[in-house]
């Protein structure tokens, strides 16, 4: 588990699926992530699969130990670059206080100190300004634009609709 000024960044729990559920329902969680809402059930065997692994963070108000959102941590070829890539998605209700730059910065941290990652990376869209202003906030750089390179959605006539991204790192040197 790791600790912030107010929040509990821990592994998930098999009974995270009701928070869960408030905010991956939402179509408005959606926007900028492939997918779409989910029901209380699909809420639960997420719950249940991210529980059994590491790569899932749950972040919780210390306050009531609600889950507020969560940020994953996958690898990224670590094998050879050492390189982990970030993201996050937050309950809308809880936006625009920090919530996802503190915990966001807690597991970058994490992944310097703990895991020896050399370098931890993010992609957004361009679009995504809340997203990229908590990745700046963490201290990433922005290093280029990939156009085209993730598809959303497909749209009705079920042709792909790609978003460009931005991609973001972050070096363990940055931090020391």
């Amino acid at each position: 588990m790791i600790f912030t000024e107010r929040l509990n960044v821990r592994p998930f729990l098999e009974n995270d699926y009701q928070d869960l559920h408030e905010y991956l329902s939402l179509e408005e969680t959606y926007r900028f992530e492939r997918g779409e809402p989910i029901s209380f059930d699909k809420a639960k065997e997420f719950a249940r699969e991210w529980a059994k692994g590491k790569n899932f963070w749950a972040a919780t108000l210390k306050e009531n130990n609600k889950l507020i959102g969560h940020v994953s941590l996958f690898p990224e070829r670590p094998e050879v670059f050492k390189t982990w890539q970030i993201g996050y998605i937050f309950n809308p209700a809880y936006h625009n206080k920090g919530y996802a730059t503190e915990a966001s910065l807690a597991v970058i941290n994490y992944a310097f100190s703990n895991m020896g990652a050399h370098r931890v990376v993010a992609y957004c869209s361009p679009d995504n300004i809340p997203s990229w202003k908590v990745l700046e906030k963490c201290g990433m750089k922005r290093e280029g634009l990939l156009r085209k390179d993730f598809i959303l959605n497909e749209d009705k006539n079920g042709r792909p609709i790609w978003l460009d991204s931005y991609v973001y790192g972050i070096l363990a040197e940055d931090i020391t």
